[in-house]
């Protein structure tokens, strides 16, 4: 991993280390006026690299998407895939890698070690500070049928390299910056209680926090802040080591359906449920109110106060910080759906996973008390 201000200057030295010389570049249509890619292009191709972009990817990446890349890059006989943009960016760009090199369809890999065969090298430079998806080996790619996440992993799809370059960043709307900060957030948090979680993990976690938590603020207040925006940056690639490491939790099942059926932002569906989620894991549960004090660390509440209802009330006051909805009802969404929703999220796999067992009913209290 490269972390500095400028280092998407490295990107072709990067690539050239993984062995690469014809590049497929994965990215998103949305970005070319910021003009990243076209940035990254260059310093690949001042390198002597052959570049071909791909820039078919859209938001929450289908198979559709992931096809499309492999007929690109078969077209063009590349031997290394870079990513350049956020968590869908990445996600395609791995996509790519299962089908280019295994075959079959995405389905095939759900799942993690079930590619048997090679993958190409490949590097990511995040332009967001969310998904962490730099720092893992799964793909997460939507089933266009049931709209639920199919988690394709291997840790031959993880990037070899990840360049950490925070004025990627400072091109960011101020409700970017919010919406994929909160999901970092969510990922840290989520993660350090999770079932999985380990010494690792949790490493991963609190140090994700710490850098988040204390720079959320930071970036929104003053988006030219460089360092700010870097520890967000790093805060982002912990919180995905620490998934990588462990797993996630019901708040993010309860996040996909909303955006399955309402389009709501992930980074806002998350933002809603989170500390309606915090406070039902720590309520009555001693060992994970712990936990939750472990992340707030030296602001851990003295006087008695469960941690998790502290916790759960910095992320409301983070929320409300960027002008984000409080409530599902804020958002649009129909009380008269909610039972539909907590069915489909109670198929999604992170809510297995979740430090205080939920079931169907468990998760439409959820959302009620967030609506």
């Amino acid at each position: 991993m490269v972390s500095e201000a400028g280092a998407l200057a490295r990107l072709g030295e990067a690539v050239r280390a993984v062995g690469g010389s014809r590049v497929l570049l994965v990215t998103d249509p949305g970005l070319a006026s910021a003009g990243h890619p076209q940035r990254a292009a260059r310093v690949m191709t001042e390198a002597g690299l052959a570049v071909f972009t791909f820039d078919g990817v859209k938001e929450n990446p289908t198979e559709r998407e992931v096809d499309a890349g492999v007929v690109f890059a078969r077209t063009h006989h590349v031997d290394c895939i870079v990513a350049v943009g956020g968590g869908s960016s990445m996600d395609c760009a791995k996509g790519v890698n299962f089908i280019l090199t295994n075959g079959g369809r995405m389905a095939d890999y759900k799942g993690h070690d079930r590619a048997t065969k090679p993958m190409l090298p490949s590097v990511g430079v995040p332009t967001t500070s969310g998904t962490g998806s730099e720092a893992q080996s799964y793909a997460l790619i939507t089933d266009e049928r049931t709209h639920l996440k199919m988690a394709c992993g291997d840790k031959k799809a993880a990037f070899r390299v990840a360049i950490l370059d925070p004025e990627l960043t400072l091109s960011q709307p101020k409700s970017v910056t919010a919406v994929t900060g909160i999901d970092a957030v969510a990922h840290a948090v989520e993660a350090h209680v999770c079932t999985k979680r380990n010494p690792v993990s949790q490493m991963c976690s609190a140090a994700a926090f710490r850098h988040l938590e204390r720079n959320f603020e930071a970036v929104l207040k003053t988006p030219t802040d460089l360092a700010a925006r870097s520890a967000m940056q790093v805060g982002a690639y912990l919180a995905g080591m620490a998934i990588e490491n462990a797993m996630l939790g019901v708040c993010h099942s309860c996040a996909n359906p909303l955006t399955a059926h309402y389009g709501v932002t992930h980074g806002v569906a998350i933002g809603v449920m989170l500390p309606h989620v915090i406070r039902f894991n720590a309520s009555q549960n001693p060992e994970v109110d712990r936990l939750y004090a472990q992340l707030l660390g030296d602001h851990a509440p003295a006087n008695g106060r469960p941690a998790g209802e502290a916790i759960a009330a910095r992320i409301s006051e983070l929320t409300a910080a960027a002008g984000l909805p409080q409530s599902l009802n804020e958002c649009g969404v129909s009380r008269t759906i909610l039972h539909l929703l907590a069915e489909e999220a109670n198929q999604q796999w992170t809510a297995r996973f979740n430090p205080r067992p939920v079931a169907e009913d468990d998760i439409l209290a959820l959302y009620e008390s967030a609506w």
